[in-house]
């Protein structure tokens, strides 16, 4: 196309609507991390919806490591995406944080600008980064002369305080303050995961503020070999280890089947995922339990490629927390055909439909009965097998039609 007959950033058939501000504050944060956390995906997966949706008229902002916020420069923050995708995606695994001399020219790169455009926007975030400073909001949305469209991933913090961080449940409600805050009177709107999550949001913002329910997409996982490792069965473990995830349950039921059963009967767990706050007893029998050894392996980064591996090899994926505002790990299980034993909790029924065995996460003898069965390929294993062809795998372009009607509704109002 002649560039001089393209539209003006901002201009649609005549006339000008409000460009698209994107904060990827959280993605430039991970800078030197070699895989991803759930919510990093999230962002990246805005970057790349609303990129295909408006491209030029779309803007990225940040607040800065160094902590300035501006504008990033669109080609540094295309590069970035990029190699970030390149890392997370990589069939080696990387060091877990990068040094932080290695990142600098990437970080001043990625630098601000100092000026934001002249034109009104919606200014979009997708993650809690810098939620729990209202003021900052408030001056970025003032400089941007913006509407507010946030994602909200959960109020779990608030709900559950017990499973959060001593200072969470404060800092939560910092947060749900400042989206009231930057949605009243008609400003703005949010966008959650679940029709749980919007439930629980509801209460904090203005009567009559809009809240947009969007299932997550699905992460398209690589192809991949199923991983086979001894030979044994084995099941995954996926999410961060904290309290709410109740890595207790499966620890204890394995050292009871490690206790009972020969050997070569007891089936493998591997627990994937970062580890998180208040959990010295997981990591005690994680570290000391002479009776999981050789029958429970963590694994603290994990690749795409081996994830997919793992996933695609394992009897079943066993997720069974106390709270989630989302079940992301049960999408990925099912989209690549393995089975999934979760907790029975709402958000999670959002995700998995009547495809997963939903159990009592305080059902010991529960657990264990799942588990067997779909150990030997059992009664639940094959129905359950049955059952997949029916569930209906989100998608990120069904997320982002929900998002960008979001957007049409805030700047046409």
């Amino acid at each position: 196309m002649d560039n001089a007959a393209a539209p003006l950033a901002g201009q649609i058939d005549g006339y000008f609507s409000m460009s698209v501000i994107l904060d990827i504050s959280r993605l430039i944060s991970r800078i030197r991390y070699s895989t991803p956390s759930g919510v990093d995906r999230v962002e990246m997966a805005y970057a790349r919806g609303l990129l295909s949706h408006y491209g030029q008229e779309m803007a990225f902002s940040a607040v800065h490591p160094l902590g300035c916020y501006g504008r990033v420069p669109h080609r540094a923050a295309l590069d970035y995406l990029d190699e970030l995708e390149r890392r997370w995606s990589s069939r080696e695994d990387g060091p877990r944080q990068r040094s932080l001399h290695s990142v600098l020219p990437q970080l001043a790169a990625l630098l601000p600008m100092g000026k934001a455009a002249a034109s009104q926007g919606v200014y979009v975030q997708a993650s809690p980064h810098h939620l729990t400073n209202m003021a900052k909001v408030r001056r970025i949305l003032q400089r941007e002369q913006a509407r507010f469209l946030c994602l909200v991933h959960d109020l779990i913090p608030i709900e559950f305080p017990e499973y959060a961080r001593p200072s969470g449940a404060a800092l939560h409600k910092r947060r749900m303050e400042t989206v009231a805050m930057a949605t009243a009177q008609g400003r703005g709107a949010a966008v959650v995961n679940s029709a749980a999550t919007g439930r629980a949001l509801q209460p904090w913002l203005e009567p009559g503020t809009p809240i947009h329910v969007a299932l997550l997409g699905t992460e398209a996982l690589p192809p991949a070999v199923p991983d086979t490792g001894d030979g044994r069965p084995y099941f995954v473990c996926l999410g961060t280890i904290e309290p709410r995830k109740n890595h207790l349950l499966l620890l204890h039921l394995w050292r009871h089947l490690a206790e009972t059963l020969p050997v070569q009967e007891v089936p493998r767990l591997i627990v994937i995922g970062r580890r998180g706050w208040e959990n010295e007893q997981v990591i005690d029998m994680l570290e000391r339990c002479p009776a999981l050894s050789g029958h429970v392996e963590e694994l603290g980064g994990c690749p795409d490629m081996r994830l997919s591996s793992l996933l695609r090899g394992a009897r079943a994926l066993l997720m069974p927390s106390f709270a989630e505002g989302y079940g992301m790990p049960v999408a990925e299980a099912l989209s690549v055909g393995t089975p999934v034993i979760c907790s029975d909790l709402s958000a999670l029924r959002e995700v998995g439909g009547a495809v997963p065995d939903y159990l009592d996460p305080l059902d010991g003898p529960g657990w264990k009965a799942a588990i067997l069965d779909h150990t030997l390929r059992g009664d639940l294993h094959q129905a359950q097998l049955a059952r997949l062809p029916g569930w209906h795998n989100p998608s990120w372009p069904e997320h982002m039609a929900v998002v960008t009607r979001a957007i049409e509704l805030l700047q046409s109002g």
